[in-house]
């Protein structure tokens, strides 16, 4: 193997998948399918048996040979055969590689790897054989063919990429591993370099496991080639093209990557071990354990500067996957990056384990967006530890594949495998990766082979269950021992300069620790970039204050014209058609305004002021239930037209994600982790799939800032509501949400007007603070008739109201019953109240249910003087839903207002295992019933009010 300039050609994956490529045919259509192989790799064309024996006949002559027609049909027959033995190594080369550094895992050369298997004697293993400038050669011996692949492809690196359909990057690869000649060089400075940054791993280590006896690190150890082949990343990046790296990683080597990659000083590591904190004393939060932090900052090599950021993780393996993407997403667009032969300034990094890697499915989730507009990031370099154990489990409990790799191969991605105790090999392996990244924007791995030599944590006991490979780590030289000892065979260092470099390193350590002592954080890494402006509210309640989201009428007509014009060069669907006359007749009578008009105006409202937004989920463009069209496709091309995208000042865009929740949440969680300024909202299905994400809002959304204190303002919306269509579309686990809600971390709403709506979009960005936002979305009021909001609403000085009152309400003074609910079953109880001819029942909305309104609440109450009963109705079981989380809260604006009853009861379903019943005819009688318990009626008086 041999490393070669970095090519300057670039090649998008995929190009008509890119937002800025051409899309024709039909959206069915599979693109550049079935693929074009051009033949099954470069072999194939030189195996042609006419045109091979005229080059044989040609290179015998040039030569000075004759041979006769018997003569070339032989050595025809030995090049067919020499072809299909190089072919085999290409494709199972890798199979005979030395990877594992305990040398445990003893492979049998496989029988097609053999010169016998491929119909050559003892005899004929010296007789020259054409193989037409294959390898590097024209003539070459079958002992020589076999001598050179070996060395090629089943040395320390075994590289897996004949499952690649491109031709021009099989070549590529081969280009950098093939050849009589070719070998991993690096100059004497490289390699001092690199022994220099294994040592920096190495005794990092040791010196923790020292200070810190019996301490949680999750060390390195064993794997420690890892840091000279990151620092490669940074500096062959830099050197081609890479201005920023984000990088993503589980526990295992964390701590030694955020001190000896990323820079993290070590006196604030050794003072977090001690039990400091590395943000102020006032900022707050909770914080984490050390080895779940991140970082940011730059590091220089050759004069080029590169930033760096290291994403917060929890113990959640791989749950950091998906952020890292969405986030380089966000810079990429920022630095105008995105688009074919783009993608060369920002770049994901993905460390991940072995037992992980294979084992969750959130990996292969990312790896599908590798090629999907709106998902791409141009390439991801993901860099597999295997410790060659999954915490107490070996390989064959955990996997089905014989590499944990292997699930890279459905995007076709390239796979390095190499020995984590040459650290040579290892930093070839990242050297290549970048280069191949940076021409073809695709996903590389790279699986090194290493060890763990201190089990699963520093206090665990791996003899217990791995009592052989353990017996084998114990005897095992270092990382650093090894390199070391080779480089002095080679001349390259004398015997006392890996000592020197040790004690130099340990004594400047020493001092850190020292420091460490004495360290106090004086700034909190938050509000700095894109941030800059924004700060977390000093007071929580007052921070909820409504401000003023209003738009102002010439705003809101040019809107108006934009969301309802039909290009002449488009032909849209007739029912669009009626769809859009419906608008036209809202914005001309002022009047009627829907929740998907009244999401286009928010969206449109902030696009105009500078913002952006983006807006994805599964079939998000038309709308799961045919209610948004932000897209429209023509009917005779497919071609499409966005409207939001034509508003002056920002950035609109919307994509059908794939089927997947926590892959594209974490996507878009992370996109707008980088990115305040840009309104970003995942869409559910339907809110109950919500749950398949419940990780990502557990350990991301939910805790993000108090853990890590990084501020979020990503905005999810979840359809919800009970319409008899059964348990998993109905709920999107409204209680789980809200059990989730302390310390000001979310905002949860159920919203019953399209004007509310509008509103709380805006506020979400006008706000000089950011907190995830969960609302309930609906599904029948979409087009409910009373759900509809005017004009009038939403311009001036309007705003989101966080309580809302009923249509028709009684006077304060007449009020003896008071409903309270939130969502869809409002508008049930006010049409049941209104027919029944009930006058003293008020029905109250609570919009935002946490933070709780409870100040504008109890103002309301203190009103009611004559109050008799409180009811707190929902349509979810008594288990779900909000009862549990708005009792206490009610309860306390009640005693703060001073009214004549002390506690609300609740009127809803039953307790229930199921969040709702699948039968049509039984969710009516539990919907009446319940509407008839809330209002004091019986279930017969709702009934007959209903057929009224």
């Amino acid at each position: 193997m041999r490393v070669t300039k970095m090519g300057k050609e670039n090649q998008s994956f995929l190009p008509e998948l890119e937002p800025d490529g051409p899309q024709p045919g039909p959206s069915w259509a599979r693109k550049g399918w079935p693929l074009d192989l051009g033949g099954t790799d470069d072999l194939t064309a030189s195996m042609d048996p006419t045109r091979m024996k005229a080059e044989i006949k040609a290179a015998a002559e040039k030569k000075g040979a004759k041979l006769d027609e018997k003569a070339v049909e032989a050595a025809c027959d030995d090049s067919v055969r020499a072809m299909l033995l190089i072919r085999t190594y290409r494709v199972r080369g890798h199979l005979a590689a030395d990877l594992d550094p305990l040398g445990l895992s003893k492979l049998e050369l496989p029988a097609d790897l053999t010169p016998e298997y491929h119909g050559f004697g003892p005899d004929d293993l010296d007789r020259p054989v054409y193989i037409g400038g294959n390898l590097g050669v024209e003539w070459a011996t079958i002992n020589e063919i076999v001598a050179i692949l070996r060395a090629n492809y089943c040395g320390k690196v075994g590289l897996e990429y004949m499952h690649i359909a491109d031709i021009e990057e099989r070549r590529f690869l081969q280009d950098r591993m093939e050849g009589k000649d070719a070998s991993i060089d690096f100059t004497i400075l490289g390699k001092k370099a690199i022994l220099q940054a294994v040592i920096r791993g190495e005794q990092y280590e040791k010196f923790l496991g020292k200070k810190y006896v019996g301490t949680k690190r999750f060390g390195l150890d064993g794997g420690e080639s890892m840091i000279p082949a990151l620092e490669s990343v940074i500096k062959y990046g830099g050197s081609s093209g890479v201005k920023e790296i984000v990088f993503g990683m589980a526990h295992r080597g964390r701590l030694n990557v955020l001190a000896n990659v990323m820079g993290k000083p070590y006196k604030v590591i050794f003072h977090e071990f001690s039990g400091g904190s590395a943000n102020p004393d006032d900022v707050g939060g909770s914080g984490d354990v050390k080895y779940h932090l991140g970082t940011s900052t730059d590091r220089e090599f050759d004069g080029t500067k590169v930033h760096m950021s290291l994403v917060p993780n929890p113990s959640h393996l791989e749950a950091v996957d998906p952020v890292v993407l969405g986030k380089v997403r966000a810079q990429q667009r920022f630095q105008d990056d995105i688009g074919v032969g783009k993608h060369q300034t920002v770049l994901p990094v993905l460390i991940h384990g072995d037992a992980a890697f294979a084992g969750q499915g959130i990996v292969w989730e990312c790896f599908g967006f590798s090629g999907i507009r709106g998902y791409n990031t141009g390439g991801c370099i993901h860099f597999v530890i295997n410790n060659q154990i999954g915490f107490t489990t070996s390989p064959q409990f955990a996997r089905s594949s014989p590499y944990p790799s292997d699930v890279a191969k459905g995007v076709q991605a390239p796979i390095l495998h190499v020995n984590g105790d040459d650290p040579e090999a290892v930093t070839f392996c990242c050297k290549l990766a970048i280069e191949y990244r940076q021409r073809f924007g695709r996903d590389i791995v790279i699986d090194m082979w290493c060890y763990r030599r201190f089990g699963h944590n520093e206090g665990d006991e791996p003899s217990f269950t791995q009592p052989l490979m353990y017996q084998k780590i114990r005897k095992h030289p270092g990382v650093a021992s090894l390199y070391a000892k080779r480089l002095e065979e080679e001349g390259v260092i004398d015997g006392g300069f890996a000592q020197e470099t040790i004690d130099s390193f340990t004594k400047y350590l020493e001092g850190e620790f020292e420091a460490g002592k004495t360290y106090k954080a004086n700034e909190a890494d938050w509000f700095g970039g894109r941030w800059a402006g924004l700060n977390k509210p000093a007071d929580p309640e007052t921070a909820r204050r409504n401000i003023a989201t209003g738009i102002e009428g010439k705003l809101f007509d040019g809107l108006a014209r934009t969301l309802t014009t039909v290009p002449e060069d488009v032909t849209i669907h007739k029912t669009l058609n009626r769809v859009l006359d419906g608008r036209r007749d809202m914005f001309e009578n002022g009047s009627g305004f829907d929740w998907a008009t009244a999401e286009s105006l928010a969206f449109g409202s902030l696009l105009a002021e500078g913002f952006s937004v983006r807006l994805s989920g599964q079939d998000s463009g038309r709308g799961t239930f045919s209610q948004r069209h932000a897209v429209w496709v023509d009917q005779n091309t497919e071609d499409k037209y966005i409207p939001l995208c034509h508003v002056p000042h920002g950035h609109f865009e919307v994509y059908d994600s794939p089927l997947s929740e926590y892959g594209v949440l974490g996507f878009e969680y992370g996109y707008a982790l980088a990115d305040p300024k840009s309104l970003v909202l995942w869409e559910a299905q339907f809110g109950d799939f919500a749950n398949g994400a419940q990780i990502m809002i557990d350990q991301f959304i939910a805790a993000g800032e108090a853990k890590w204190l990084r501020a979020n303002g990503l905005v999810l919306l979840l359809p919800h509501g009970y319409e008899g269509q059964g348990p998993e579309h109905s709920s999107a686990r409204l209680e789980r949400f809200l059990q989730l809600c302390a310390g000001d971390n979310i905002q949860v709403c159920n919203i019953t007007e399209p004007a509310n709506y509008f509103h709380v979009l805006r506020r979400q960005m006008l706000r000089s603070f950011r907190k995830p936002l969960i609302i309930m979305t609906p599904k029948s009021l979409l087009r409910h008739p009373m759900a509809k909001s005017t004009k009038e609403e939403f311009l001036g000085e309007s705003h989101f109201r966080r309580i809302v009152s009923d249509t028709n309400p009684p006077a304060d003074e007449d009020i003896k019953r008071l409903v309270l609910c939130s969502g869809k079953v409002a508008y049930d109880l006010i049409e049941a109240r209104d027919a029944a001819g009930q006058t003293d029942t008020s029905i109250v909305r609570i919009e935002q249910l946490y933070p709780f309104p409870g100040e504008p609440l109890a103002l309301r109450l203190s009103r009611m003087k004559n109050l008799e009963k409180v009811v707190w109705c929902q349509e979810e079981p008594k288990n779900n839903g909000s009862w549990f989380f708005v009792e206490s809260q009610i309860e306390q604006a009640l005693s703060e207002a001073g009214a004549p009853v002390s506690r609300a009861r609740y009127a809803g379903r039953a307790p229930a295992a199921s969040p709702a019943t699948g039968l049509a005819s039984r969710h009516v009688e539990q919907q009446n019933a319940l509407v008839a318990d809330a209002l004091g009626l019986s279930v017969e008086d709702v009934i007959a009010a209903r057929q009224k």
